[in-house]
């Protein structure tokens, strides 16, 4: 195998092993492959789950659960089967993550309309998939190491994403929580403040008390002022 691939599936296991995930994988051209070239790595039982196989379209069917409407209308090599393969192989599998293959190893592309050398590889979460295509020149088996080797890059490069995307949505979520957290505190000191100025107001004597302490007394015949005068003996 070659050196680069090899690196490649080394940094992908690190990827895995750092994040406590494991992954499965669905092959199609590559034929076992990137399982082997995967669990070639000492210590891969820990992150490496299980390998499918399918390569004839009714293997990918029965096996993964691919749309036969999708393998006639777009073609097994294709964006829709490559995911489809990926999904299907996470609902038979207890992993994290999958990796699936398929495409044109030649030497003939079998009448296919797409060119010797295409291939797609999809990748599936519980939460998102997506697949890349590419097109390598080559024979046989440089295609196919080829394609294991776009396998790796496109798997890390979507977890890369991916999990980029979840450290923005948890950055994300803890600046909305602190920031409804401020804002309930401050509604809560608005809301003491307003108790307090009601309370204060409920203390103060009434306009009507404030007009009688502030009387004359003249206005209602009252005298203010009282004046003794000795009674005679």
């Amino acid at each position: 195998m070659d050196a680069t691939i090899q690196a490649a599936a080394a940094r992908l296991s690190r990827r895995l092993k750092k994040h406590g995930k494991t992954v499965t994988l669905a092959e199609s051209c590559t034929g076992g492959l990137l399982a082997s070239t995967l669990t070639d790595i000492a210590g891969s039982s820990s992150w490496f789950e299980r390998s499918f196989v399918t390569y004839a379209n009714q293997a990918k069917v029965e096996e993964l659960g691919v749309d036969p409407e999708a393998l006639a209308n777009k073609g097994a090599v294709s964006a829709q089967v490559a995911i489809q393969m990926a999904q299907g192989a996470l609902r038979r599998a207890n992993a994290d993550f999958a990796i699936s293959v398929t495409g044109i190893a030649g030497p003939t592309n079998q009448g296919s309309k797409k060119p010797v050398g295409t291939v797609y590889v999809g990748i599936a979460s519980r939460t998102w998939a997506n697949a890349k295509r590419t097109q390598i020149g080559g024979t046989r088996e440089e295609n196919k190491s080829g394609f294991v080797h776009f396998a790796l890059l496109t798997a890390m490069n979507c977890w890369d994403e991916a999990f980029d995307r979840l450290l923005e949505e948890q950055v994300k979520m803890a600046h909305d929580a602190e920031e409804a957290r401020l804002k309930s505190e401050m509604d809560a000191q608005r809301a003491a403040q307003a108790e307090l100025e009601k309370q204060g107001e409920e203390g103060k004597p009434a306009s009507w008390q404030d007009e009688a302490w502030e009387s004359t007394g003249e206005e209602d015949g009252m005298a203010l002022e009282v004046e003794w005068v000795d009674g005679e003996e």
